[in-house]
């Protein structure tokens, strides 16, 4: 379920936008003023970033990885729980087909595909919302990430900040991501203390399942 969603890359194409725009605007006055021989500080024009590399390698970023894997997990572990005793079920009511009347084995054939259909519903809930969480997550990132990002392109006198995806070729000097991933490190850390991603497995326990020993049974 690991994915970059269309929303942070959105974000992520705005935010450069506005860098792009705030590094452009006119100058202040000052600036055309030259002392002597002074010259003005060279303007390097752009500098790309590689936004996967950036997410992937901060600490920030891994974070947020390993939780919605950690989510995922558990999200799968359930799954296949379910599964395996709702298996268990349908077996034991196909057993009891030939010692039922017709009207009896429809009952309850149906009342488990009703059962069936809910849990399903509800698993797929739980999968979207992981979905959803993980897409916020990576919004957050970036919007968190753009200061720091913004604060390097000005130091070193850029006007443009490009994702590398964009940009055919280009020399290692204009690339930014290693210096990005160490600031942000030291200004973000982890990104808190509080979890990021999270998940409810408890929601379909075995005791809301139909004992297996006699929940078909007339």
């Amino acid at each position: 379920m690991r994915r970059r969603g269309a929303a942070a890359r959105r974000l992520f194409t705005a935010l450069w936008f506005g860098i792009s725009v705030a590094l452009v605007a006119p100058a202040p006055a000052q600036e055309s003023v030259v002392e002597d021989d002074v010259a003005p500080a060279p303007v390097s024009g752009i500098l790309i970033l590689n936004q996967e590399r950036l997410f992937a390698r901060s600490l920030y970023g891994q974070r947020i990885q390993r939780e919605l894997e950690d989510a995922s997990a558990r999200l799968a572990a359930e799954n296949r729980r379910i599964e395996a005793r709702l298996t268990e079920e349908e077996l034991e009511l196909t057993e009891l087909r030939g010692t039922l009347e017709a009207t009896e084995f429809r009952a309850l054939a149906d009342a488990f595909d009703t059962r069936v259909e809910a849990i399903r519903a509800e698993q797929e809930a739980k999968a979207r919302n992981l979905t959803g969480q993980a897409d916020a997550a990576q919004s957050q990132f970036f919007e968190s990430v753009a200061p720091i990002l913004l604060e390097i392109v000005r130091d070193r006198n850029a006007a443009v900040l490009m994702d590398s995806r964009s940009v055919l070729l280009s020399a290692d000097r204009v690339d930014v991501t290693e210096a990005a991933i160490t600031a942000i490190d030291e200004t973000l850390g982890e990104g808190g203390v509080e979890p990021i991603i999270t998940i409810d497995t408890g929601a379909v326990p075995d005791e809301a399942l139909p004992p297996s020993d006699g929940g078909t049974a007339p």
